[in-house]
């Protein structure tokens, strides 16, 4: 283990916590804009896990899970290294926005340009001034708006690191998502790095389901990879190979007959759609067995909305 590490220009020694902050860009007001890290090293050798929220700015779950985790000390590891950034989107955040001002989507814009877009300047900051110093990644996400999702991981289940590392966090649910082009996770992985998603929960909400289950399946990660002794016991996992949206097929008021994590049965009534009229009344059931992971709670849907997120064992 080394008696320090770099990052920003700063060396961090064993046993110390940091906060440090990375420069972006600054506003039309010149204002500027940073982009707090926080580094907590263990006083004995381990792994460095780097755990981000916030790369959706409305996405406030992943925010509050990692402020308790700091909050509570639970971040700060007797082995090895966290590195914690709580808010990757600052500009989402402060705009109650899921994108930056640029209109672009921070998950799409990786790896990042230094002199590109304000969303690529974040990405390139996060993958090249960060990363490099983890050896694993737990990235906080939920649902988008008035859209939840039951708590998950999501990862390549190809992948025995990625499925390892789902497994020790012992979500409810984990999901098969394979790499999308210009994300975080697929940007990790060209660089060698294994990065695991948990969704859970919807935008500009707080799910305390969804944020006590976050923490404990952090705490569960660390202890897997050495870094903690103690968290708590895991509950039973499903592993779900494939997933797809049930979409609308006609427009109408949307009324759910299911909860989120419920289990479902092939040709089951799961909602309706009617018209605000009282006139016509369209029933939606199931095409196959599985779970409902993520749901709508918008009434008023058009045609091809998705609705009801179902995945298969």
């Amino acid at each position: 283990m080394s008696e320090y590490i770099r990052i920003n220009g700063f060396d961090i020694g064993i046993g110390e916590q940091r906060e440090l902050s990375f420069r972006i860009a600054r506003l039309p007001t010149h204002t500027n804009i940073d982009l707090p890290v926080y580094v907590n090293r263990g006083h004995e050798d381990g792994p460095t896990l780097l755990i981000t929220a916030g790369l959706h700015g409305d996405e406030l779950n992943g925010i509050e899970i990692a402020r308790r985790l700091m909050a509570d000390n639970l971040a700060v590891p007797q082995k090895g290294t966290t590195i914690v950034v709580p808010i990757v989107n600052i500009y989402g955040f402060l705009q109650n926005s899921r994108a930056l001002p640029d209109g672009k989507d921070l998950n799409r814009s990786f790896p990042g340009n230094k002199t590109g877009s304000l969303a690529r300047r974040v990405a390139y900051t996060l993958v090249n001034e960060i990363l490099p110093h983890a050896d694993y990644g737990l990235d906080f996400h939920t649902g988008g708006s008035s859209r939840t999702n039951y708590p998950q991981i999501r990862c390549v289940l190809s992948n025995p690191l990625n499925k390892e590392l789902a497994e020790a966090f012992a979500p409810p649910f984990i999901i098969n998502s394979g790499l999308i082009e210009s994300s975080y996770r697929k940007a990790a992985d060209r660089r060698g790095k294994s990065v695991i998603v948990y969704e859970a929960g919807e935008s500009m909400r707080f799910d305390e389901v969804a944020i006590e289950e976050g923490i404990a399946g952090a705490q569960r990660l660390m202890k897997h990879l050495g870094m903690i002794d103690k968290a708590p016991k895991p509950n039973p996992t499903i592993i779900l190979k494939k997933s797809r949206w049930l979409r609308a097929r006609y427009a109408g008021i949307f009324h759910s007959k299911v909860e989120s994590g419920d289990k479902i049965k092939k040709r089951q009534i799961l909602g309706t759609i009617t018209d605000p009229f009282g006139e016509s009344e369209y029933k939606i059931k199931a095409t196959t067995d599985g779970f409902v992971i993520g749901l709508t709670y918008m009434p008023v849907i058009n045609a091809g909305d998705a609705l009801i997120h179902i995945a298969e064992e």
